[in-house]
């Protein structure tokens, strides 16, 4: 494990999980002196500030001011994996019903040692104080405050456009490669980075909302979304002079993910944002954010058939065979279908699929959608053309592909992997069911990775690796290092590449972060996230010779997490 350095063990409550991943949860840093509107604005705030204390029959006594400060605890640290009702999730539920019978004194145990199911060890890591675990064995013995909703009101209410479409440029007003412009997520600073592919450059840091999850860029190439932690959306124009934010939106209290219309005729017109709080989606103007279709996410889950009052939107991607958005609803395990040819008369298609969905891309074709249900351990194969579910696969333990790899398998033709946060194995899913009918849907090779905690693999049709990240690795090695295969080499294994090293940072985690192809398919970079205050950087290594080429430093690179390359990214290029 690490050294417990001060800054250190303030750093790993942030690497808990990467965007949020699934496994563990993000801890936001406290922003001291700034106003409660400033605060707000960068996500430091919970969704649950305003609910109101319950206090529960059996539960031991917590004073108010005891519980807002568990509250925020939760919020931050917990909601993630539990839910923010503690219904659970990647996590299990922490409802009264079932945390009072194990009692206090069983909870602080848990809480502060952890468990190997993936429960941190929130108390001995010194994420928590002595005091605080046992505030929290507590807290969550009652009752969990309802937090607010967010509608269309709200929503209006923090849209702006600081520049109207009629405003902005014709045509492109600046010389640069928009085509191999990186889009880099300054996780903590609450920014992105746009990175210039060539030149290695910072072109600019643009203020966006707390904690980025992810950039997409419009289908035409020229607006970048991205949306943070705390629901804030940010439209940036690639076109101006200089890059910048023309529109905003906060979309509910916390979220992951947007994306853009994208089918022939309707590129760049429409928007959709899923939260997971408020549980729901908006569709929105594609070039001013305004709002304009809410559609909540509450009902049964596909298996008991239960009501389920928090399931929370996870990916959602951009047929390329209907005029419809496919969104993942984690909770429920149901794959929404969602027609925007008419909002006024919305058309849904529900997919059955399983439980806890995630995220996940397309195959080759960009006709299936490969969706990761973590912890069903499952991988949902998606028809868009026949709008249908084609198959489930069972994968290795919490499966986390990011949006996956395409490759051609020597022996089992097109296949379509996935990396695990719960075991070492990378699954290849054969994805052509017509010139390899046999092995269509089913897995056809298991490797053996470099451990567990992987967040993203990735590849690139031009290239012959296959790289894969294990950042949530509780061995610092491991972590700080890259497993890279020989796609027409499998059965040779892994060559591991200490890309930590390589940055040559100083102290701190230096966890390595999110293989990202530049556009040629030639060089493949990754993030080494170090803590707030230590220096983080980029590094860049030559596909084909698996050599260093270039260590991208600034101190401008505040904790550098998701990398999107806009070609890529807007052509779903993995």
């Amino acid at each position: 494990m690490f050294s417990r350095s001060n800054s250190t063990r303030k750093f790993l409550i942030a690497f808990t999980l990467f965007s949020l991943c699934t496994h563990t949860v993000y801890a936001e840093e406290k922003h001291a002196g700034k106003k409660s509107a400033e605060t707000a604005y960068q996500g430091a705030g919970s969704p649950i500030e305003s609910a109101k204390q319950i206090i529960t029959p059996g539960a031991p006594s917590i004073t108010s001011e005891e519980f807002e400060h568990a509250k925020k605890i939760f919020f931050e640290r917990c909601a993630g994996c539990h839910g923010v009702l503690r219904k659970g999730a990647t996590g299990k539920p922490l409802t009264p019903d079932v945390t009072q019978p194990k009692g206090t004194e069983y909870l602080k145990v848990f809480i502060n040692f952890g468990s190997p199911a993936g429960m941190p060890n929130w108390g001995s890591s010194g994420a928590l104080t002595e005091e605080e675990v046992d505030l929290m064995a507590r807290y969550i013995q009652h009752e969990p405050p309802l937090p607010p909703e967010w509608g269309m009101e709200e929503m209006k209410a923090s849209w702006k456009i600081i520049i109207p479409p009629e405003e902005r440029p014709k045509k492109q007003m600046n010389k640069l490669d928009l085509n191999n412009l990186f889009s880099v997520t300054l996780r903590d600073d609450g920014k992105i980075a746009l990175i210039d592919g060539k030149t290695k450059e910072i072109v600019k840091v643009i203020k966006t909302g707390y904690a980025v999850h992810i950039s997409r860029i419009s289908s035409s190439g020229r607006y970048l979304f991205v949306i943070g932690r705390d629901a804030r959306i940010n439209l940036i124009d690639l076109w101006m002079e200089s890059p910048d934010n023309v529109a905003e939106i906060k979309v509910g209290l916390e979220a992951r993910s947007v994306e853009t219309s994208k089918y022939k005729g309707y590129e760049d017109k429409f928007a959709i944002a899923g939260t997971y709080w408020p549980p729901q989606f908006v569709i929105m103007n594609g070039d001013t954010l305004e709002p304009l279709k809410i559609k909540s996410t509450r009902g049964m889950t596909v298996d008991t058939q239960e009501y389920h009052p928090e399931p929370r939107v996870a990916a959602i991607v951009s047929s390329h065979e209907h005029p419809e958005f496919i969104v993942n609803v984690k909770e429920t395990g149901k794959v929404m279908m969602v027609n925007y040819e008419d909002l006024g008369n919305l058309k849904i298609s529900s997919i059955d699929a399983a439980r806890f969905l995630h995220d996940g891309g397309w195959d080759s074709t960009k006709r299936y959608f490969m969706s990761a249900a973590n912890k069903s351990n499952k991988i949902a194969v998606i028809d868009s053309k026949d709008q249908k579910l084609a198959a489930l696969v069972e994968v290795g333990k919490i499966p986390h592909p990011g949006r996956g790899a395409n490759f051609v398998d020597k022996e089992f033709g097109p296949v379509w992997a996935t990396s695990h946060l719960g075991d070492a194995s990378v699954s290849l899913i054969g994805t052509d069911p017509v010139k390899h009918k046999e092995h269509a849907w089913k897995v056809v090779r298991t490797l053996k990775g470099l451990g567990g905690g992987s967040l993203f693999i990735k590849t690139h049709p031009k290239s012959t690796n296959l790289w894969v990240d294990t950042t949530l690795n509780p061995d610092p090695k491991i972590s700080q290092s890259i497993a890279v295969f020989d796609i027409n080499n499998l059965e040779k294994g892994y060559e591991v590449l200490p890309i930590g090293e390589m940055a040559d940072l100083g102290e701190g985690p230096k966890r390595v972060v999110q293989p990202e192809y530049n556009t040629a398919g030639d060089e493949v970079w990754f993030s080494v996230w170090n803590g707030k205050e230590q220096t983080s950087a980029i590094v860049v290594l030559d596909d084909k010779t698996r050599k260093l080429k270039k260590v991208i430093k600034d101190k401008r690179l505040i904790t550098p997490t998701g990398k999107f390359n806009v070609y890529n990214t807007q052509h779903d290029v993995y």
